[in-house]
């Protein structure tokens, strides 16, 4: 990094299970190492660190032809981690940033988009005309889900947990939203689909909703997991009668050509303009903590949560 630019700061973080706060670092930029860029992070996606735009600086001689200095653009991960003014990434992770979205949605695309893509497409191979319920459709992942399987054809199904979290979920694919805070909502949900079932369920928080998910699914129906945090206990016959699957997601057990397809879907929609992430609240670097407590105790997503360095 040129000795001329600014001493980016970072936050040190402790093991999940640490009651450590976290703690902002002295300025210390990172030095990439071969085949990596090095970004300038105006946004840092909150709570899991992808990236966005910056520059790759002339100085330090990558050969890497497709980033050059000045280009805009976001990443799936980072070398260095994503809770920093400055970060590293490997060329192969870096994609460009299309000018109609800005760093808050860049860096809401990385984590939310491809793990949803890979979930909808990749895993459950959906196809039009099916339909898809997504727990926790107004989060990041959600609102993602909710426009890949709308500009798919699916028809789509959400739940949300407030009033806001519910409108932003319709307005960005969800034919129907579901108040996931009533304790009926999934007897909602199965009257509203009958007999029919639904086809493929996105599931955020499988610990809570597995079991009774399963109840709710079509023949040949899809549960995707991609959020849990603990154990549930399920019946496997309601798996049976229905010739049903469990499946699990996992980003980053995603091949380069994984990446290099979803990359050119999600492309697509950039341009086209049917993928718009959705930024909620906005926490400086120096609030991180508060944003972790406020992820956790909060009665309910709204967008993508970023944490902004400049």
């Amino acid at each position: 990094m040129p000795s001329s630019a600014p001493q980016p700061h970072g936050l040190l973080c402790p093991p999940m299970s640490s009651p450590v706060p976290l703690v902002l670092c002295p300025p210390c930029p990172p030095w990439p190492p071969p085949s990596s860029v090095p970004l300038v992070l105006p946004c840092s996606p909150q709570p899991l660190p992808p990236i966005p735009p910056r520059p790759l600086p002339k100085s330090l001689g990558h050969p890497l032809s497709s980033h050059q200095e000045g280009d805009r653009v976001f990443t799936t991960t980072t070398v260095t981690g994503g809770y920093a003014e400055y970060a590293v990434a490997s060329g192969d992770t870096v994609f460009p940033l299309p000018e109609n979205l800005d760093c808050g949605q860049g860096a809401s695309i990385g984590i939310p988009y491809f793990t949803a893509f890979r979930a909808l497409v990749h895993s459950a191979r959906i196809k039009p005309g099916e339909s898809v319920l997504i727990h926790g459709a107004s989060g990041g992942v959600g609102v993602a889900a909710c426009q890949i399987a709308r500009a798919y054809g699916l028809r789509v199904l959400g739940t949300a947990g407030t009033d806001t979290g519910r409108k932003v979920a319709l307005e960005n694919g969800a034919h129907k939203v579901f108040d996931h805070c009533q304790p009926n909502y999934m007897d909602e949900i199965e009257e509203y689909l009958g007999e029919d079932g639904v086809d493929v369920i996105i599931e955020m928080a499988s610990h809570i909703n597995l079991a009774r998910d399963l109840k709710l699914l079509a023949y040949g129906g899809r549960v995707i997991v991609v959020g849990s945090r603990g154990p549930i206990e399920i019946n496997p016959r309601d798996i049976m009668a229905k010739e049903a699957s469990i499946m699990g997601v996992s980003l980053y057990s995603s091949s380069k050509e994984d990446f290099t397809r979803s990359l050119a879907a999600l492309l697509a929609g950039m341009e086209m303009g049917w993928l718009r992430p959705v930024i909620g609240p906005s926490y400086s670097l120096e609030r991180a903590a508060e944003a972790h407590r406020d992820l956790i105790d909060g009665g309910g997503a709204s967008g993508k949560m970023v944490l902004v360095t400049s």
